[in-house]
């Protein structure tokens, strides 16, 4: 088993989670550790972008 089979992905096409690269990578994200993570991926998206957000405000 390869390194990228033991990784998931969301598919934001399906709303699915995949294990190991399955469909095109443009409806892909991740890859993340774990099938829960890659359940999330949305939320962690939006999350990380929130992040980032007060960051650059804080840089101002």
């Amino acid at each position: 088993m390869s390194k990228q089979e033991l990784l998931f992905w969301y598919n934001r096409r399906t709303g699915e989670v995949e294990t190991g690269p399955q469909s095109l990578a443009i409806d892909r994200i991740g890859p993340f550790k774990t099938a829960a993570e890659a359940a999330r991926a949305l939320e962690i998206i939006e999350e990380r972008a929130a992040k980032w957000a007060r960051e650059d405000a804080e840089e101002d």
